[in-house]
């Protein structure tokens, strides 16, 4: 194979940026496109040189090697599912499911069925992390502070649970990953949820605060809210000893000691680099890919696990 013809289930926003993406690669090609909206599928197709098919067995039937998941929580399930029972390399976007039982599911047919997987964060592509990892290798991590401070997103299934899984499954997932990659694994978490903004038209929680402990024996905390006017700030900061890194989707802050340093990065490099990687490990190298679908699932669990704490009221165990 020297192109990897590439499938889209979904051809929304995040379907569309991939797409472009694709596009400019001369090792793939974008062939065909599915989705509930049809006309958003011509649309898709016209626009990417693909032919909108009306399902997602016409879609694997369409000589693909590939397939982009890129779906509304609640979709996820029986497209990677189909995918799987084909044979073929699947990208899937974030977040993986509403909980734990569906991508719990799909990981196993994945992995029994043996095919190159990748998930959509694209944060761990960026420079600015990969220089915080360098920065911190050899240190002990003490503390970490995430947050996701934003507005609502302008898609109408976002504010309803059984649709998005709620703030921190569908949005502030991105920080609990560069957690993750920065300060280890998480062993258990606490959240407090504000539900004084619950109602008919939103019934996800309007704010979190959350504390969270690292198998490290570091701790951390977690702050979201959607109810802004702006997107205010999504990061992490990273605390060691005389070190603290600040990172965010386009800059890295280092002060240690005395001095403080800046590097500024462009997000659409780390948006790049996600979709290279994978169509890299589609033709043979499967090393590109640094989350494949098992690793984005250690990290829906912390996401699941904060939500669950938030509805039960209690420290739960990851």
């Amino acid at each position: 194979m020297t192109k990897c013809g590439v499938g889209f289930v979904g051809a929304g926003g995040v379907a569309a940026r991939h797409a472009r993406v694709l596009a400019s690669l001369p090792s793939a090609r974008v062939v065909a496109v599915t989705d509930t909206d049809a006309l958003r599928a011509e649309q898709f197709a016209e626009r990417h040189g693909a032919v909108a098919v009306p399902g997602l067995s016409e879609l694997l039937d369409s000589g693909v090697d590939a397939v982009y998941v890129c779906v509304p929580p609640f979709a996820h399930g029986r497209p990677e599912e189909a995918i799987a029972a084909a044979g073929l390399a699947v990208f899937v976007e974030k977040p993986l499911g509403l909980d734990l039982e569906v991508p719990q599911r799909v990981a196993e047919l994945l992995d029994d069925a043996g095919v190159v997987t990748a998930v959509g964060h694209h944060w761990r592509y960026s420079a600015a992390v990969r220089r915080a990892e360098r920065l911190l290798d050899g240190c002990a991590v003490r503390m970490v502070c995430g947050a996701w401070l934003d507005k609502l997103p302008p898609v109408a299934w976002w504010a309803r649970r059984e649709c998005s899984g709620g703030q921190l499954v569908e949005q502030a997932v991105h920080v609990l990953d560069l957690a993750r990659v920065l300060a280890g694994e998480v062993s258990e978490v606490y959240a407090q949820p504000d539900r004084a903004s619950v109602g008919p038209d939103a019934d996800i929680d309007g704010a979190t605060a959350a504390t969270l402990s690292f198998a490290s024996g570091a701790v951390g905390t977690l702050a979201a809210t959607w109810r802004l006017g702006w997107k205010h700030r999504a990061g992490l900061e990273v605390y060691a000893d005389d070190l603290a890194l600040s990172v965010t989707e386009d800059e890295l802050v280092v002060r240690d000691g005395g001095r403080t340093t800046r590097e500024r990065v462009d997000p659409d490099d780390a948006r790049f680099a996600v979709d290279s990687a994978f169509v890299d490990a589609v033709l043979g190298e499967r090393a590109a890919v640094l989350v494949p679908y098992a690793e984005a699932l250690r990290t829906h669990r912390v996401a699941c696990a904060l939500a669950r704490s938030a509805d039960e009221h209690r420290p739960v165990e990851v």
